[in-house]
């Protein structure tokens, strides 16, 4: 008789992955990098969710190419930020929820903790939202029955009850190749202006200054730089198994970083491509912006072709779908990490479900389905908030030289982390004041 487990299990639960992929040091070293490929792959799926995409269609349609530099800076930010998860997981020995429940009281942990929940549940309803979305669009259901269908991924997750590591990253690779190879054939299709899409790329205050430029930069880099993927890179680079000596680390380090930087550059490619295609179909030519995912499939088939439309909604369903491993993964890891717990991963899984569900029921139900695109974008805007308080525990742990020995961050690498937090705080901050004083 089937029964539900009653234990945290693989491949969801950190402590029972941790080490459970041998690295061979005698192997090559493009072997040892393929080995080490995978928690890069995990990590980027939650810089092409449905989040970023609400935020991107946004962007392009109403400023063109011109927001493209920000979607540039705010995946380098990911790339050091991530890099910096390697050196900490590999280096340190330790995820960032557990460092910080060795470092801090208990208060401070509590508060970490409800902020690192909080952003895995925005990052869920970004999910929900996509996902039902993308089901409305492909075969004609209603988004509330879109949204009540996303319960029923807590299968999957019961469905990989005991399997390895290895399988949901083999899983997750398949998703992110879907969705670029979508956008890939849709570009080819759109024929963008290659010289204004390189000019997008060059960064410029000027166009910052535009009313709701500001806030939708915002919504990029807290789409991009998810702060639930600082505590879930931590971690999962630790189910690589290396010798425990100063060469053998500074090679996982070094491979960890390929990993991550390779993986997170595809999913730059796949933000641009969003941009971009939003602002070769919809910018310009008397058209008002298109805020609604929903808007960009319906005006996408006449503008570049009805296969466009239809690859489309396919890659918005598998970037949903994604989180449904990462979010379980992340959420297990920040309970493991800050509270010492370990609870059944469906039960995880659906413990955060429901917490999503909820909000997108009621934000379908008072806004209509034309508020997808707004709770999408606030969203994002709630991850970029509470960014700050994952990256000052993150920056501070890697500088210490008690906990990282040789790997402790040099001078310059603390300076761009350190840089990156004022900048990231001080635009949360303005964000607050424009909207406030009826600037934004």
């Amino acid at each position: 008789m089937f029964r539900l487990p009653r234990t945290a299990t693989a491949p969801f639960c950190p402590s029972e992955v941790k080490g459970s992929v041998t690295v061979d040091p005698s192997q090559p070293f493009h072997r040892k990098l393929l080995k080490f490929a995978g928690p890069g792959l995990l990590v980027s799926v939650g810089y092409m969710d449905p989040g970023n995409w609400a935020t991107d269609i946004e962007a392009g349609s109403r400023f063109g190419y011109g927001l493209l530099f920000v979607v540039l800076l705010a995946s380098l930010a990911a790339m050091l930020l991530q890099t910096l998860c390697v050196r900490l997981g590999l280096a340190g020995g330790l995820d960032l929820a557990r460092a910080c429940r060795q470092r801090y009281g208990p208060r401070t942990n509590r508060f970490l903790w409800l902020g690192a929940e909080l952003a895995i549940v925005a990052c869920d309803l970004a999910e929900v939202l996509g996902s039902a979305l993308a089901l409305h669009l492909l075969l004609g259901v209603s988004i509330p029955v879109g949204i009540a269908i996303t319960a029923f991924d807590t299968l999957l997750v019961l469905g990989l009850q005991g399997a390895g590591f290895r399988r949901v990253e083999a899983i997750v690779l398949g998703l992110v190749l879907t969705i670029a190879g979508c956008f890939a054939v849709e570009l080819a299709m759109a024929q963008p202006n290659w010289f204004g899409v390189a000019m997008g790329f060059v960064p410029s205050l000027e166009r910052l200054q535009q009313p709701g430029a500001l806030y939708l930069a915002i919504g990029i880099v807290g789409a991009t730089v998810m702060p639930h993927n600082l505590y879930l890179h931590s971690s999962i680079v630790q189910t690589r198994l290396v010798a425990r000596t100063p060469a053998a680390t500074r090679e996982a380090v070094r491979l960890g970083t390929m990993d991550a930087v390779l993986s997170l550059t595809l999913a730059l490619f796949v933000n641009a491509a969003i941009l971009i295609l939003a602002a070769s179909a919809f910018h310009g030519g008397g058209r008002a912006p298109v805020t609604e995912i929903e808007d960009a499939y319906r005006l996408i088939e006449p503008v570049v072709g009805g296969l466009a439309a239809t690859l489309f909604g396919i890659a918005l369903l598998a970037s949903g779908q994604s989180s449904t491993f990462t979010g379980t993964i992340a959420g297990q890891i920040i309970m493991e990490g800050f509270l010492d717990l370990k609870i059944p991963c469906w039960q995880r899984r659906l413990i955060t479900r429901a917490l999503a569900i909820v909000p997108a029921f009621v934000g379908v139900w008072w806004f209509g389905d034309g508020g997808v695109g707004k709770m999408l974008v606030l969203s994002q805007v709630v991850l970029s908030f509470q960014l700050p308080f994952a990256i000052w525990p993150l920056v501070r742990f890697t500088s210490d030289k008690r906990l990282m020995g040789e790997f402790a961050s040099g001078p310059w690498m603390k300076g761009a982390a350190w840089g990156l937090f004022a900048v990231i705080g001080a635009a949360n901050v303005w964000l607050v004041w424009t909207v406030a004083t009826g600037q934004g």
